[in-house]
């Protein structure tokens, strides 16, 4: 793909590993480009990808349903990505909506295209509290099921979905939020909490085991760099650690914004959890040009979707501090991956405020490179 790159006066010498600088042959450390310093603009064209970049760091991930999988969508996922998460291909309620019935058309199809194109695939998820099938909690008559039948239930879905994808997934998020958003309180009192205790969350870990025990099993969160979460999450993790459960990694959703984390958050989070033995990823990262409000649902009247320069700026300088920071922990980190392709389409386009625009990604709407993603690969 060509990227225009556009030169301030006075010029600066350009050092962009590994790119190639199109009508100029190949440019190295230490090609002087003074002599363009009137051109107005002169493309790029960017033959390495992110998993390029990081090749000696981590794999580079993306989230992604299988509408991305032809088109010019395709073809960045090609070329920057090395590793795919299902969106939502795999999740319980799409990808088992009756009790006898499994769709598996979607999940097949993104990993049929990793297969072919070489990429790893990271399974999301098997036990969530949201995205579940009507049928699973209630009897035929409409009653509460027992804790029993959930959990045999929750057997027979983790042992036929982990077992059809057996050898061609390596990891699974397992058991996804279980955490509650009331600080006051330690798990979700979701109806897999209220039917079974806290006993499914290391059921779900058990069954997966013995579905594939080669396949590298995650609990999953978000706002795990907020202290007082990251403190109830570290409690399950290590009680589940002490009861010898097969957990083997903890995933941080890293849906931020241009106001949260700090470095120093950020920090302390992977290295409290890397203390616990347990491999550590970054599942479905975006920086939000909005500050996190979860409870707004509607645009305040005259909200505008402006992309500014400063937001573009912010972006970019927050991406750079996360990706250092990565880098720093490349022995602990064991992947990052990006939740979605591009700005032309993202979840926070529709959640939490419907109808309001976000750019929280490296890519554009047209699928170029942003600032941030010449911050994220200059190192």
């Amino acid at each position: 793909m060509l990227q225009t790159i556009l030169f301030a006066t006075p010029l600066r010498r350009l050092v962009l590993g590994g790119l190639l600088m199109a009508g100029l042959g190949v440019l190295n450390s230490r090609y002087d480009v003074t002599a363009l310093a009137h051109a107005q603009a002169v493309p790029i064209a960017t033959d390495k990808g992110l998993k390029d970049y990081y090749k000696a760091y981590f794999p580079i991930g993306v989230a992604i349903g299988p509408s991305s999988l032809k088109g010019p969508e395709a073809s960045l996922i090609i070329q920057q990505f090395n590793s795919l998460t299902p969106e939502n291909a795999m999740k319980m309620g799409p990808i088992h909506p009756e009790e006898n019935r499994y769709f598996w058309d979607d999940a097949d199809q993104i990993v049929n295209f990793s297969q072919v194109h070489a990429l790893r695939v990271r399974g999301h998820n098997l036990c969530w509290h949201e995205q579940t099938p009507k049928w699973l909690f209630k009897n035929a008559d409409g009653s509460v099921v027992s804790k029993g039948v959930l959990l045999r239930r929750l057997h027979d879905h983790i042992d036929t979905v982990v077992k059809r994808y057996k050898g061609k997934i390596y990891a699974w998020d397992v058991v996804n939020e279980a955490i509650a958003d009331d600080s006051t309180q330690f798990l979700r009192n979701s109806d897999w909490y209220k039917i079974c205790g806290e006993d499914f969350i290391a059921k779900a870990f058990e069954y997966a085991h013995a579905a594939d025990p080669k396949a590298v099993l995650f609990y999953n969160d978000y706002n795990t760099e907020r202290p007082e979460k990251r403190e109830r999450v570290y409690r399950l993790l290590k009680k589940l650690r002490d009861a010898k459960v097969p957990i083997d990694a903890v995933g941080l959703q890293a849906h931020w914004s241009l106001q949260e984390p700090t470095q120093k958050e950020l920090r302390a989070t992977i290295e409290r959890f890397a203390s616990l033995g347990l491999k550590v990823q970054i599942t479905e990262l975006d920086v939000s040009i909005y500050p996190w409000e979860k409870s707004r649902r509607e645009k305040r009247p005259g909200e505008a979707d402006a992309y500014t320069p400063t937001m573009e700026q912010q972006q970019a300088e927050k991406y750079r501090m996360v990706f250092n920071t990565f880098r720093d922990y490349k022995n602990v980190l064991t992947g990052v991956t990006f939740w979605n392709i591009s700005d032309r389409y993202t979840w926070l386009d529709t959640y939490p405020v419907a109808g309001r625009k976000n750019y929280p990604l490296l890519f554009d709407q047209q699928l170029k490179p942003k600032k941030a993603f010449y911050e994220v690969v200059k190192f």
